[in-house]
């Protein structure tokens, strides 16, 4: 199975007509969509997975004109790779209705920070990483309807909102003080409930949600690493370069280098693929 894409974080407000390709897309989405299936409509009012074979054609829109985010990995799966989702007993091309998206969001994020990485086992971590997501999938198809521990969590759907959030601004200069007001709960009860609700706490997630975006724009764009720093929040470049380091491992400068050795590599695959 060979990755070719991976998106975090898109968003749009019209609808997307996908052209045909030779390629797989997996999509996660976390805001309600409306999905054209064969001259009907379906609408998934919450989280929800499809996986578009290559020879279907992408049709879905945003509800009521509001924005959609989602994730996207694009892949060309082999034959055995379509025996093992088909033994999944996976729906291609249908939405698949999640009921906590959180596992199979956190395996695209790491699959989006390995690729950044040139290491050795890169393709089996992407391999295992999307065998797992194509697991999760199966299960929450083939399994009864149960509830969700998460769910029991007090004001859990106030939580997932503002950990979206977090996600999709994380440059923002987030206070466990203004929050607690707004939700007139204390930091400590604050801190346990975000805790109990994602496994993590809100420091950390606040930490990864900036890496992340720092990530892209490392690859994507020729920003110096003290712009790339203010872009992501960070008021020192020292700390920045240290908490990166810290937690991928190597530089900022590195990761871009990386990065920018595997587009070529990739670019000059394909090129050799035509």
């Amino acid at each position: 199975m060979k990755i070719t894409k991976i998106v975090l974080g898109s968003r749009r407000t019209g609808t997307v007509y996908g052209e045909m390709s030779d390629d797989y897309c997996l999509y996660l989405f976390r805001t309600p969509v409306v999905f054209s299936l064969g001259g009907s409509e379906k609408l998934c009012s919450g989280s929800s997975a499809i996986m578009y074979t290559g020879s279907k054609r992408q049709y879905f829109r945003p509800q009521d004109g509001k924005t959609m985010k989602y994730d996207v990995v694009q892949f060309r799966p082999s034959s055995a790779d379509k025996q093992y989702a088909a033994s999944m007993n996976i729906p291609f091309d249908v939405p698949i209705e999640l009921a906590d998206d959180f596992v199979i969001a956190s395996l695209i994020k790491s699959m989006k920070v390995r690729s950044g990485i040139n290491g050795r086992r890169n393709s089996e971590f992407m391999e295992l990483s999307m065998r797992m997501i194509l697991i999760c999938l199966g299960d929450m198809c083939s399994a009864e309807p149960t509830p969700q521990p998460a769910r029991d969590v007090p004001m859990y759907h106030r939580f997932k909102a503002l950990r979206e959030e977090i996600y999709d601004d994380p440059m923002r200069p987030w206070s466990v003080d203004e929050l607690c007001t707004e939700l007139d709960i204390s930091r400590t009860y604050f801190h346990r409930i975000y805790l109990s609700a994602f496994g993590v706490t809100f420091l950390q997630d606040v930490i990864e949600s900036r890496l992340v975006y720092a990530e892209e724009l490392l690859s994507e764009t020729e920003l110096s690493v003290s712009a790339v720093a203010e872009q992501c929040g960070y008021d020192s470049d020292s700390y920045f370069m240290r908490q990166f380091k810290q937690h991928r491992g190597c530089t900022p400068t590195e990761f871009r280098r990386r990065a920018a050795a595997k587009a070529a590599a990739a670019i000059a695959d394909d090129g050799s693929d035509s």
